[in-house]
C-alpha cells in the first residue's frame, strides 16, 4: 500500500540541496537539481555504502557513490557505471503546497 510522507518544507530544500529521510528501515536521499526533485534509496547496490555523501552530476542527473565511484541515475536508480550493476529504488516526489512529499510503499 502506497503511503505519502512529508519530507520537509520547500524552503528547506532549495536548488542544489539534499536531505536524507528515514522511512521504516530505509534511508532515502531527496535532492533538488535546478528545481526538479528526485528521491533515491541512500544505499549503493555494490556495497551498501551511503550515496548521500556523493557528488551530484546535474547534467547527467546522477549521483556518484563516494566509496567506489559507481554512478546512479537519480530518475531511475539504474547504475550508469561499474562496479554497481543492480539498480536502487527511487520514489515519486512532489511539491504539495509549501511542503515536499514523497510516495513510499
Amino acid at each position: 500500500m502506497t503511503e505519502t510522507i512529508t519530507v520537509c518544507p520547500t524552503v528547506e530544500l532549495p536548488p542544489g540541496g539534499r536531505k536524507t529521510v528515514a522511512w521504516e528501515d530505509m534511508e532515502i536521499l531527496v535532492v533538488n537539481i535546478d528545481g526538479e526533485l528526485f528521491a533515491i534509496e541512500d544505499r549503493c547496490s555494490h556495497d551498501d555504502g551511503d550515496l548521500a555523501e556523493g557528488e551530484i552530476d546535474p547534467e547527467r542527473c546522477a549521483i556518484e557513490c563516494p566509496r567506489h565511484g559507481a554512478l546512479f541515475d537519480l530518475r531511475s536508480g539504474k547504475p550508469l557505471t561499474l562496479p554497481a550493476y543492480k539498480p536502487v529504488e527511487t520514489f515519486p516526489v512532489r511539491v504539495d503546497g509549501d511542503a515536499i512529499t514523497m510516495e513510499v510503499d
